[in-house]
């Protein structure tokens, strides 16, 4: 409803016109709505919320920023108003080559195993793995990518500086070092039913394809994956044991069609590295070349030698004079772009990128 509002007016003006009871006619706001609207206004502080964002290392960011992933653009009126970002990395670069792994909260260990191995298999490849920061298989997709030293996204529906579930404290505070944590949601906003189900359309928007591990007929990791297929993005689930509920909402949906079976990551990026490029709209801002990089990720690259083997990240963030969870997100969106890959446990110079001259 706002987003529609706002591709008529502006936020300061639709602010204010709410405020003064002036909303035009054409807005469709009825009465109730906006004494609803008019009681939360007296509470917005949004410069207390930017502070509060800063102070943990955060930002936000809004559509037409260099930073904006204008995949997110897809969803139409339904698309955040903006995003609060926790984490040092881009994440317009860091989606390009993004999938997303999700499913039930009470997983089994067959569950949490497969998605820890994909997830790992994944960022070794090179690809960014995007969950909900929840318990069971977003845990472990989360810590899969993790544990080879992978970037991975945590899609929160609550503030960038809340920790919800609280149990994941340590997993949650990692992803902001190594990876990023974002959200449509202010700083100090704490989660809902309701803001569960938006944060999975946000999660299907922004990665190139979801992956369903284990969800029962009725899970909300379902939700994620229509949407997933309602945006032209890649549906793929992962098959269990026909005896477990858990695993039937994902049979279910490979049954209807609604998802490709998929079984370790070399099959998830045959799909989404061959198809997704043909679906995946035009980046919001050119691809740089070389010497137009940002310092940071053109002293990381300068750090890759131009050999076969590459090297290992803790020697490339010594070489470049950075903290290591810095550097490895820079390899991740240098490899976005193009310039670097990842073999095994190094990072190299991609094919093309060896025989340019430094």
């Amino acid at each position: 409803m706002v987003g529609r509002w706002l591709s008529k007016v502006s936020a300061p003006t639709l602010i204010e016109a709410i405020r003064a009871r002036t909303v035009p006619g054409y807005l469709d706001l009825d009465a109730t709505r906006l004494d609803g609207y008019r009681a939360r206004l007296p509470f917005l502080n949004p410069e207390a919320d930017l502070a509060r964002v800063q102070s943990v290392g955060g930002r936000f960011i809004i559509p037409g920023d260099m930073e904006w992933p204008s995949q997110l653009d897809d969803l139409g009126d339904s698309r955040p108003v903006g995003l609060w970002i926790r984490g040092t990395g881009s994440l317009r670069l860091l989606a390009l080559r993004s999938v997303a792994i999700v499913g039930a909260r009470a997983c089994t260990a067959y569950g949490a195993h497969v998605a820890g191995e994909i997830s790992a298999q994944l960022a070794e490849r090179g690809w960014v793995v995007v969950s909900g920061a929840a318990y069971g298989i977003d845990a472990a997709a989360h810590r899969g990518a993790l544990a080879v030293g992978g970037v991975t996204i945590g899609v929160l529906a609550c503030g960038v500086d809340e920790t919800y579930p609280s149990g994941n404290f340590e997993l949650i505070s990692r992803i902001a070092e190594q990876g990023l944590l974002l959200s449509e949601l202010a700083p100090g906003e704490h989660p809902n039913r309701f803001r569960f189900v938006l944060r999975n359309r946000v999660i299907a928007a922004l990665t190139r394809g979801t992956v369903v591990v284990e969800a029962a007929l009725r899970s909300g990791a379902l939700s994620t994956a229509r949407r997933a297929r309602d945006l032209n993005r890649h549906t793929m689930g992962v098959a269990g044991p026909v005896t477990s509920e858990l695993s039937a909402g994902v049979h279910a949906l490979i049954r209807s069609g609604g998802a490709t079976l998929v079984t370790d990551a070399a099959e998830i990026g045959e799909l989404i590295g061959a198809i997704g490029d043909d679906l995946a709209p035009h980046p919001s801002g050119p691809i740089l070349p070389r010497d137009h990089l940002e310092p940071a990720i053109a002293r990381v690259l300068e750090a890759v030698p131009a050999t076969a083997e590459g090297a290992p990240v803790e020697r490339l963030a010594r070489a470049a004079g950075l903290p290591v969870e810095e550097t490895l997100q820079k390899l991740y969106e240098l490899g976005s772009l193009g310039f670097v890959e990842r073999f095994g446990a190094h990072w190299r110079l991609a094919k093309g990128a060896r025989s340019v001259p430094r």
